[in-house]
């Protein structure tokens, strides 16, 4: 799940494993795989990072975690 923003500043929050496409048009328009649109304030750039950053998390855990299986050189 990702924050974004309507165009009139409401915040909400998207299941970004819906998104279909993402496309600067020049509002920023996201098409979930129902077909449904809606505008955003958010850059594509700024969608496709914060749905990078969920996955992340997702798949190795918070930030801190990550580090500290970096130092140790993976999981134990």
């Amino acid at each position: 799940m990702i924050k974004v923003s309507r165009l009139n500043g409401k915040e909400f929050v998207l299941n970004c494993d819906m998104i279909k496409t993402v496309e600067a048009t020049p509002d920023t328009v996201i098409t979930l795989l129902s077909g449904e649109k809606t505008m955003v304030r958010e850059s594509v750039d700024d969608v496709i990072r914060a749905t990078m950053e969920y996955k992340r998390k997702i798949f190795f855990g918070p930030p801190e975690r990550q580090a500290s299986q970096n130092s140790q050189g993976g999981e134990s």
